[in-house]
């Protein structure tokens, strides 16, 4: 497998995590977003939208970073990490949109004025980060993952813009039950790190 990444992009980071988790080998492809590699037409030939990541599984091209958690877990039969249930799937999906909505709206857009000067209102950002990890925190209090009694693709699509929130100048100090959750994360066999820039409050 192929994957198209930045390392600075935690939708990228969200596919490469779970490869590392699940132990698959692949490749990994950069793809330059300060020179803009990804509006080039052999790359907007993978994905139209011309975003990172993309999943090249041998020609099965896989775009959107959760789009991707899905078509592992699927393609490797890893029902632990998205089950096959009406009621667990439907958890998933739940926290699958939150990701692509809430977080990607709230800590994941303060993230991104910080690190690459984006021109969104960081007051409005910081407002709707503290409102959904004030939410998240709350799911997390006397449970260990945030859908299931285990790990799943829900806790692999929140990880990297929550525990990079600090990037944005959100304050993690407050969210116990999401510290306590990272680490968790972080400890799981295969980790592999979002790398860290010296912008907001890890400066």
């Amino acid at each position: 497998m192929k994957l198209f990444y930045h390392p600075l992009s935690g939708h990228a980071h969200r596919a490469r995590l779970f490869l590392s988790l699940l132990g698959i080998e692949h490749e990994l492809v950069l793809v330059d977003l300060a020179r803009k590699e990804h509006k080039e037409p052999d790359f907007l030939k993978l994905n139209p939208f011309g975003q990172v990541p993309v999943l090249d599984d041998g020609g099965t091209i896989v775009c959107d970073s959760n789009a991707i958690l899905v078509y592992l877990a699927k393609k490797t039969g890893r029902a632990d990490w998205l089950p096959e249930d009406p009621a667990g799937a439907a958890a998933i999906q739940r926290w699958l949109s939150v990701a692509a909505g809430q977080i990607a709206h709230g800590p994941a857009q303060a993230r991104l004025i910080n690190v690459f000067k984006a021109p969104y209102r960081a007051d409005e950002a910081m407002q709707r980060s503290h409102a959904i990890l004030s939410l998240v925190d709350s799911e997390l209090d006397g449970r260990a993952w945030i859908a299931a009694d285990r790990p799943t693709i829900a806790d692999v699509a929140l990880f990297s813009y929550v525990a990079r929130a600090p990037e944005g100048g959100v304050d993690l100090q407050p969210y116990s039950n999401i510290r306590t959750w990272l680490e968790r994360v972080e400890a799981l066999p295969g980790f592999v790190d979002f790398q860290k820039t010296p912008v907001g409050l890890t400066a």
